[in-house]
């Protein structure tokens, strides 16, 4: 009677499990660019990538946009570890594309704006478009 009941318990919990990881969407597109701007930050190209639909993969295999991303920023480490904080200043979002425009707030205390434009594929959202914003002011900085 007891191992009837704990084998009910258990064979419920594996159906909750299981269809709570069918439900599941993956992350939002929102969450896709901010991760899409630290990836950047971090001179990560293989997040880049992953991260990137096909239209920002120059036509190259995983392998092949990796070596290519470090070797053209091979000497440029300077660009690495210069975001202080990554935010959503605006987010637009449809069934299978949004718009995010993201603030990123520099260590050195300047703010640049970034408009990433994402469309969902496969089940997952991509960028596929990665784009700075022109300000009226390049000098803007934190208040």
């Amino acid at each position: 009677m007891i191992t009837a009941i704990v084998g009910a318990v258990v064979l419920g919990l594996v159906f909750a499990v299981v269809a709570a990881i069918a439900k599941d969407r993956g992350p939002g597109a929102d969450d896709v660019a901010v991760s899409y701007e630290w990836a950047w930050d971090r001179l990560d190209f293989d997040s880049v990538f992953t991260l990137s639909a096909q239209e920002l993969r120059d036509g190259l295999d995983r392998s092949a946009f990796v070596a290519a991303k470090r070797a053209a920023y091979e000497h440029q480490h300077a660009l690495a570890g210069l975001v202080a904080r990554v935010g959503i200043d605006e987010f637009a979002r449809g069934a299978e594309s949004a718009v995010v425009l993201t603030r990123i707030e520099l260590r050195d205390g300047t703010v640049a704006n970034h408009q990433i434009e994402l469309t969902r594929r496969n089940a997952r959202w991509e960028v596929i478009v990665y784009r700075l914003v022109p300000t009226p002011d390049d000098t803007r900085t934190i208040g």
